[in-house]
């Protein structure tokens, strides 16, 4: 079965559990955080920043693209094990079960790239049908928009804003502001990012975040976010993990994995996107 086909049937079976269920009111809410509509620099150019890996370049002829992104939402921490509790509890799902074996103030990891947009999809409805749901978020919903993973270019100007800086935080790494090169994640949020361009949480370290990219060379194009999903393909994954070294959790860092792949250094954030 191809990566398409094994998509369709894994999000089917898990939308169709969550739709018979009675949605709870939200206990596990994101936080959302306002990421304005502007220009944005994405890729790396090996002569700002040595560490660069060839797949962060955006062509042959430039290190880095300038463009425009227009206004989304993206959720202050990743995902947690308890709000992804409440998940499959509501709908009934069946996950791996490493994914709730941990503390619920860490991050949810062992997660598909199905299960993080099943996950999304409950999210929704679920916000939809709750008075506790934040006016401003309420009102984008009703007027369409939609939770998601984030795509690459979503996920990278939240994490390094509309300048060139080479971590979340500045162009040096802080063992300060993020988990890595350690031997377990820690709660979403423990480390504080005061000179994060959105003061978001855990955007460079403590588990990869799943994004709604297929894996590609740049330069990036939305439209191929939508036009190539009809091929096999590895799903972009932001942001390094625990276990990974510095070069790993810069803001251009980018990984890959097979949708199906369940790993506990892979665990995804939400995004409120325009439909």
């Amino acid at each position: 079965m191809s990566a398409r086909a094994w998509i369709g049937a894994s999000l089917l079976a898990v939308w169709a559990a969550v739709a018979a269920q009675t949605l709870p009111a939200v206990s596990a809410r994101p936080v959302f955080v306002a990421v304005a509509a502007g220009p944005m620099t994405m890729g790396a150019d090996p002569a700002r920043d040595p560490l660069a890996f060839a797949n962060e370049r955006w062509s042959a002829a430039q290190g880095e693209g300038t463009f425009d992104l227009p206004r989304f939402y993206v959720s202050r921490t990743e995902v947690t094990v308890g709000a992804f509790a409440e998940f499959v509890a509501a709908a009934g799902v069946k996950i791996d079960p490493r994914a709730l074996d941990a503390p619920p103030a860490r991050p949810v990891a062992f997660v598909s790239w199905p299960d993080a947009l099943a996950y999304c999809r409950w999210l929704e409805a679920t916000l939809k049908g709750s008075s506790d749901t934040a006016p401003e978020i309420a009102q984008r919903l009703r007027e369409g928009w939609r939770v998601t993973l984030p795509t690459e270019a979503q996920w990278e100007k939240a994490a390094r804003g509309g300048d060139r800086r080479i971590y979340p935080w500045g162009d040096t790494p802080r063992r300060d502001r993020a988990n890595y090169d350690s031997a377990a994640p820690v709660p979403v949020g423990q480390m504080a990012c005061p000179e994060c361009a959105y003061e978001l949480a855990d955007m460079a370290g403590n588990v990869w975040e799943w994004t709604r990219s297929p894996y590609q060379p740049y330069p990036y194009d939305e439209s191929d976010d939508r036009t190539s999903l009809h091929a096999d393909a590895l799903w972009v994954m932001r942001g390094g993990a625990f276990n990974d070294a510095a070069r790993l959790v810069r803001g251009s860092a980018r990984g890959a994995a097979e949708p199906g792949a369940r790993r506990a250094f892979i665990g995804f954030r939400v995004a409120l996107v325009a439909k």
